[in-house]
């Protein structure tokens, strides 16, 4: 194993699940400390900014400190060229390679004032992420030419993000004896053409930019009825809404309020914006080219929302298959960490637009 590769095992052997985080600040702030000093490390509760405006152009990378809770995989365990253990995918890889990028003489020296920021809470409710209290401390943040969040991403370059809406819809009728239905209204059944419809429907998609995002609508959770024998008298059913960036979040929400038009009541519960896709920075076409990445869409929603919403282009790259994500078996290959390793360090080291394809050219025998 490299010293990277030990980075990551110590990263994951603290054990951070969401709102317990505070163990693993402390850890990365000390390793930090003495590179970058205490007027360079800022503590924002959990969360961290290492790194500081010197008058170059601006480049942050963002990690979330947290994990979903340990599942029988707590210890990291290395075989076959793969770490297993809690966060090895998400995000704990991605966090490794911020650490040493941050330790790297070359990336600190380099062209660029490298900060990073590592938060707490992404994994719990969108009102609790910790990054909105960093980015409200440090508003200078908003000053980034360009941001990685490093989220994994198997090594693509993920541009924007959908946005995501959840909804309470209610089906109201009337509670009656099982034996005498006629008597009451069944709440479910009343629900059940609108719910047919909804199993029918197909994911939309829409292409912004050459990127093809997903419009998704799916049911989560459906509850009701309060006995065996009792005719249910509401239903109360989670509509969850996944929208490209197309749409802003009033737009969104007049489309979800249309989709949910036949039940009796709605009540908006969360909104989280579409980050935008980025167009026409020097940053990403230089990042590209280093890489050789695959340019794609995000599916799902990241943080590259929240940054984007304050003016910053952003964009996800990361080590790690995020279809491992959450799982009790997640592992990510550390060739994969390596690689992400290499590529943002050569894109941090040389800021000259015309060296993309030689510095490419050199990273090419290690793409996995």
């Amino acid at each position: 194993m490299t010293a990277l590769h030990d980075t990551l095992a110590e990263l994951v052997a603290i054990h951070s699940v969401t709102g317990n985080e505070g163990r693993l600040c402390t850890a990365v702030a000390e390793r930090l400390l003495p590179i970058w000093t205490m007027q360079s490390v800022t503590r924002i509760g959990n969360a961290l900014v290492v790194g500081q405006q010197t008058g170059r152009p601006l480049i942050s990378l963002y990690g979330h400190l947290d994990t979903v809770p340990v599942q029988d995989n707590g210890d990291p365990v290395v075989s076959d060229g793969r770490m297993a253990g809690v966060g090895t995918a998400d995000m704990k890889s991605g966090l490794a390679v911020m650490i040493h990028l941050l330790e790297d003489d070359a990336v600190r020296t380099g062209p660029y004032d490298v900060v990073g920021v590592f938060y707490d809470k992404e994994e719990g409710p969108s009102d609790e992420n910790g990054l909105e209290n960093v980015l409200d401390k440090a508003p200078w943040l908003a000053e980034s030419e360009f941001a990685v969040v490093l989220e994994p991403t198997d090594l693509a370059v993920e541009l924007g993000c959908n946005g995501a809406m959840n909804a309470d819809l209610g089906f109201e009728g009337k509670a009656a004896h099982s034996a005498r239905p006629w008597l009451g209204e069944n709440a479910v059944t009343k629900a059940g053409a609108w719910l047919a419809e909804m199993h029918d429907r197909q994911p939309d998609p829409v292409t912004i930019d050459g990127l093809e995002f997903r419009e998704v609508f799916s049911v989560t959770r459906a509850e009701g009825g309060i006995a065996n024998n009792v005719l249910p008298a509401t239903l109360r059913i989670n509509l969850n809404y996944r929208f490209p960036p197309l749409y802003s979040i009033e737009e969104a929400e007049q489309r979800l309020l249309e989709t949910a038009a036949a039940a009796d009541w709605v009540v908006v519960k969360d909104r989280a914006a579409a980050g935008a896709v980025v167009k026409e920075n020097p940053h990403l076409d230089r990042l590209m080219a280093i890489s050789g990445a695959a340019r794609q869409a995000k599916q799902g929603w990241t943080d590259v929302a929240r940054l984007s919403g304050r003016g910053i282009a952003a964009i996800n790259y990361g080590p790690g298959d995020p279809s491992l994500a959450h799982q009790a078996a997640e592992s990510v290959a550390l060739s994969s960490v390596d690689r992400a390793f290499d590529v943002l360090r050569a894109f941090l080291v040389d800021g000259r637009e015309d060296s993309s394809e030689e510095l490419a050219q050199l990273l090419g025998d290690d793409e996995d």
